[in-house]
């Protein structure tokens, strides 16, 4: 990593980490992630619904997905504590705007499913992944388990929603042992991110300009939001205001509720490639931005 970048990065890391790198992507991390802590024939807590390249990547793995449910704070304490009794390796978690429930996790949920990874010593070894994918786009604060468990956390931070999607680049904190086995796995491959791209990232960081700029696209994501939740509470249909740019709504039929708002010139995805468990009910995801690519 370029010097100055990581001294941004370690300002605002949630956590103390041992040790902060640089990688292509969100899932460029989170795939390097499982391969260092995960093999065939593991299992692995995913939040139902979730983000679906993640159950991919598991499947690819001959990983065991352990889906534990998302209420309007996040991952359930209750049913994740019964999972954690078949001793999964890892936990896959978005702490704030979750994709696609737009869910953000307070630090009391996360102190409490990081006091049951405390709890037993069966759990000893299970480490956290966490997708931080929509940053500063967010208004939620940066939450991690890392908080409480620095040890057995690895806190991802992509930019590619918040400053722009062919920025190519991820960061990836946590202990040593852990990030320092990423590195080292990254040697027999790319190596390591282009410096070019490390230097873009770090002005776009600290120059006032694109700092403003987010802040805006904040703002926008917020009031976009604001609105969709008013909208629909007019309509008899609460929902809840959601965090960064996605929205979960049910829906009577999916495949018909995807048909009449397309004709209407709005594009949704289908819920089904979210859900990790069989469920009965139908579901959408609504994107916040001007277009949306599925």
């Amino acid at each position: 990593m370029i010097p100055e970048l990581l001294t941004v990065l370690r300002a605002s890391w949630p956590f103390p980490a041992e040790s902060i790198t640089v990688v292509d992507g969100a899932l460029d991390a989170i795939s390097r992630s499982l391969d260092a802590v995960a093999r065939f024939g593991d299992r692995v807590i995913v939040e139902d619904p979730g983000f679906p390249p993640f159950f991919d990547l598991l499947d690819q793995m001959g990983i065991e997905r352990l889906p534990v449910p998302v209420d309007e704070h996040g991952i359930v304490p209750s049913v994740f504590a019964a999972v954690l009794t078949r001793s999964p390796v890892a936990v896959i978690l978005q702490p704030r705007a979750q994709n696609p429930t737009g869910v953000s996790m307070p630090a009391a949920k996360a102190q409490a499913l990081a006091r049951l990874l405390s709890a037993h010593k069966l759990n000893a070894d299970t480490v956290v992944i966490e997708d931080d994918h929509s940053g500063e786009i967010s208004v939620a604060p940066d939450m991690s388990l890392g908080r409480w468990l620095p040890g057995r956390v690895l806190h991802v931070r992509s930019y590619s929603k918040s400053h722009g999607p062919d920025l190519r680049v991820a960061a990836l904190g946590g202990s040593a042992a852990l990030v320092d086995r990423i590195v080292a796995g990254r040697m027999l491959g790319p190596g390591w991110t282009s410096r070019i791209l490390q230097s873009i990232l770090h002005d776009l960081l600290t120059h006032g300009d694109s700092i403003a700029q987010i802040g805006e696209a904040r703002r926008i994501y917020v009031a976009r939001q604001k609105a969709l939740a008013e909208a629909l509470t007019a309509l008899g249909w609460p929902t809840g205001q959601a965090d960064g740019i996605n929205t979960w709504l049910p829906v009577a039929d999916e495949r018909d509720a995807i048909v009449q708002l397309a004709d209407s010139g709005i594009r949704v995805a289908g819920g089904a490639p979210f859900v990790a468990a069989d469920r009965r009910e139908a579901f959408i995801r609504v994107t916040g931005g001007r277009r949306s690519s599925g």
